[in-house]
């Protein structure tokens, strides 16, 4: 939900149109999240000015905007900043005066992206407008950018000059909520600030020269200052802000021995009155540090590009040298330089920022001969299926090595219970894979939605362990779930897809699927992946039971020819393009039926039939068919079920008889060559999609792409944009 691009070259001399083809190119990546107006921000014609140009509807309605306004192209910049937006609406409808970036004044002193929700922003529009302040949006993000402007001249009022990102600390104690927000300001010329909580950030670094270290220095206050006579700084409140000598000092770190869960010692509670270490601007108002990476050899300044963005998607034409800000990091770039500024220092916590290379490449997020993402994730499913599964599978001796978790596996294994936690593709997943989890570990698994786990403030203790489950990484319901376990001391893992993102980061150990960028909304690829993960999680908890090792053996041979048997599924996609013409065209609702490790792709099928084609859909437990839903059946609704050859076999076949017996004419996703299946299909005009079959916990691997399949071709003939369904964004970071 929501993107940010900025773009800040430093001695590299660029045309405003370069700066802007920069930009706006980056918002076009940034596409897929979601979003309903556009907006930049670049240096205007006069010295020190900004230029804002926004727009609602898509990032082409903002090209048009910018070649009306026609702003010139030729001047050049040797060094410049821009920031850039794609909005999703939740404060103020989508219109032009909403839209990013949001401004301060008239003048456009301080310009303002922002992700996420400021929760007190009711609060500061109150102060502010008793402070004289006028409001031009609905959004609260306006209320950041005239608190900038409300501080920074109460402060120089009083004769204190404030650094750029002296001044951000300022802000971000005066506001609660979530977000990852650019700063630029008129006040700085060519600087910009970038800082996150809970909503992802990252910097992409280009020089043509190799930096000095591959990584950042964090910066705290300096405390060689406490002795000296410092600047007070004023708060929103116009009260001079002044050091506090017990300095209480709180361990965030999550990446603790995994010894400490064995004996006992690992939980430590969170404290929750920790103050704040003085933030003090230097004695003599100067800059005195720098930073080690762009150091040069003869001190001369170095030509360096950034490129600062919620996805990394957008950065990698540009570079693959990224640095992830972890939360509240304050990054301030300057005259070439990145410096990272913290406003306290914590036990435990890392004292740099690493500079990673991606993995990614551009090829990878460009849509090749397919006409959409999700087309081409569908079809990628033999390759992510078999990524997820590479250097981590031992076919010949079916062991499993899973490294983020090797060391944590003993620790696990004596859990009370294991409790799995995530929102809608991927809550389907730990669903599909719960029964393999209980029946391999024998520990009792619970699979939670984050949302409503969160409501009923379930009750999570030190022998739990709690598994995350998000393909961006960045969902806010998982993570303030996340949150919600760690202060219960709760031994957490991540399976996520997007390395570097915030619960990969925050979950003591976890497993990344490795599915590639997945660029289209309705989630495929990772489903299949995040399943595969799952099992071999599994599978890793088993690897010292004797009695399990038949079953481990079956489910190691069958993960083996997933990604040809996913191949030979896809084959069925010319049938599956005829039924969405003929049986499925122009129906208003479906029902999908599965039983046992069937009900979680029923759910899933179902999930992705509504947000794709808009036609309402719902996965039914073929269990309960006789408690209600049979109701519905007649000869009209069209039922999808899953007949394939397992140990609940005789009672989904006696399911299904039931719906055929009441005109019901269902389509049947069975094993091949089921001489079941092949008469029924005569005597009882059935329609059969036939997949490969295999171990009873893999069978909803295949079993879900022809619904993929299915979901994709209702949404084209209905001519919707099938990689931006109306409504939803593909990266959840607002509850």
């Amino acid at each position: 939900m929501c993107g940010i691009f900025g773009y800040c070259n430093y001695l590299v001399e660029k045309s405003r149109g370069d700066i802007i083809d920069t930009i706006v190119e980056g918002l076009e990546r940034l596409e897929y999240r979601g979003y309903d107006s556009t907006g930049i921000a670049i240096d205007g014609d006069e010295l020190d000015s900004t230029m804002i140009i926004k727009q609602i509807g898509k990032v082409s309605a903002l090209k048009q905007e910018i070649a009306k306004v026609n702003p010139n192209r030729d001047v050049t910049f040797v060094s410049h900043c821009a920031i850039a937006h794609t909005r999703w609406a939740t404060h103020g409808e989508p219109k032009q005066v909403n839209c990013h970036p949001q401004r301060s004044d008239l003048n456009n002193e301080f310009v303002i992206v922002h992700n996420g929700i400021i929760t007190n922003f009711r609060e500061l529009k109150t102060l502010l407008l008793n402070k004289g302040y006028k409001f031009e949006s609905e959004t609260d993000t306006e209320c950041i950018a005239k608190l900038f402007k409300h501080l920074y001249d109460i402060n120089y009022q009083n004769g204190h000059e404030l650094d750029f990102h002296e001044l951000t600390k300022l802000v971000l104690l005066e506001i609660e909520g979530s977000y990852g927000l650019l700063c630029r300001s008129s006040h700085y010329p060519n600087e910009v600030i970038a800082t996150r909580k809970g909503s992802p950030l990252l910097i992409g670094v280009k020089s043509e020269k190799k930096l000095k270290v591959d990584f950042v220095d964090v910066e705290f206050p300096d405390e060689s200052n406490l002795g000296r006579p410092e600047t007070p700084l004023i708060a929103a409140n116009g009260k001079a802000i002044s050091s506090d000598d017990n300095n209480n000092i709180t361990v965030t770190t999550n990446k603790k021995n995994p010894n400490a869960f064995l004996n006992g010692t690992g939980h430590s509670s969170s404290s929750h009155d920790d103050n704040l270490l003085p933030i003090a601007a230097n004695e003599f108002n100067l800059r005195y540090s720098q930073s080690r990476a762009f150091l040069s050899e003869d001190g001369s300044p170095t030509p360096v590009e950034f490129f600062l963005s919620s996805d990394a998607s957008s950065v990698i034409k540009h570079t693959k040298k990224v640095l992830f800000l972890e939360d509240d990091d304050i990054a301030h770039i300057y005259d070439g330089e990145l410096h990272i500024h913290r406003s306290r220092r914590e036990v435990g916590a890392s004292m740099t920022r690493s500079i990673q290379t991606l993995e990614m490449e551009l090829a990878q997020i460009m849509k090749g001969p397919y006409k959409h993402f999700m087309q081409k994730e569908i079809y990628e499913q033999p390759e992510s299926t078999f990524n997820t599964m590479r250097g981590r599978i031992d076919f010949e001796t079916s062991s499993i090595n899973l490294g983020g978790l090797k060391a944590w596996l003993p620790a696990i294994r004596r859990a009370r219970r294991i409790i799995m936690i995530a929102c809608g593709t991927s809550y389907h997943s730990c669903l599909a894979t719960r029964a393999i989890f209980e029946e391999l570990s024998e520990i009792p698994v619970s699979v939670e939605l984050a949302s409503d786990f969160l409501d009923r403030k379930s009750p999570v203790f030190r022998d739990d362990i709690c598994v995350f489950v998000s393909q961006s990484g960045e969902t806010a319901d998982t993570m303030l779930a996340l949150n919600y376990t760690l202060e219960r001391g709760a031994l957490t893992v991540g399976i996520v897809n997007t390395v570097g993102s915030s619960i990969s980061r925050a979950t003591h150990c976890g497993v990344h699927i490795n599915a590639g960028p997945e660029i289209g909304v309705a989630s495929t690829k990772a489903y299949t992946s995040q399943y595969i993960a799952l099992v071999m999680f599994a599978l890793s908890l088993s690897d010292d039971r004797v009695s399990k090792l038949e079953r481990r053996e079956a489910i190691v041979q069958g993960l083996k020819l997933i990604p040809s048997q996913v191949k030979q599924v896809l084959k069925l996609e010319p049938k599956i393009k005829e039924l969405c013409k003929t049986k499925l065209a122009d129906q208003k609702s479906l029902l999908i039926l599965g039983r046992g490790y069937q009900f979680a792709s029923a759910l899933e099928g179902a999930l992705k039939i509504k947000e794709i084609s808009y036609m309402h859909s719902e996965g039914v437990l073929a269990g309960e068919l006789k408690h209600g839903v049979l109701a519905l059946v007649d000869e009209n609704l069209p039922i999808i079920a899953f007949g394939t050859r397992d140990s609940l076999f005789p009672k989904v076949l006696s399911s299904i008889e039931q719906v055929t017996a009441r005109k019901g004419h269902p389509i049947v996703i069975c094993n091949e060559n089921d001489e079941v299946w092949m008469e029924k299909a005569v005597d009882s005009n059935l329609e059969t999609l036939e997949v490969p079959q295999t171990v009873d916990c893999l069978q909803g691997l295949l079993n879900i792409v022809p619904l993929q399949l299915m979901s994709y071709w209702l949404a084209v003939n209905k001519g919707i944009d099938v990689d931006f369904p109306r409504n939803l964004a593909k990266s959840v970071t607002v509850e």
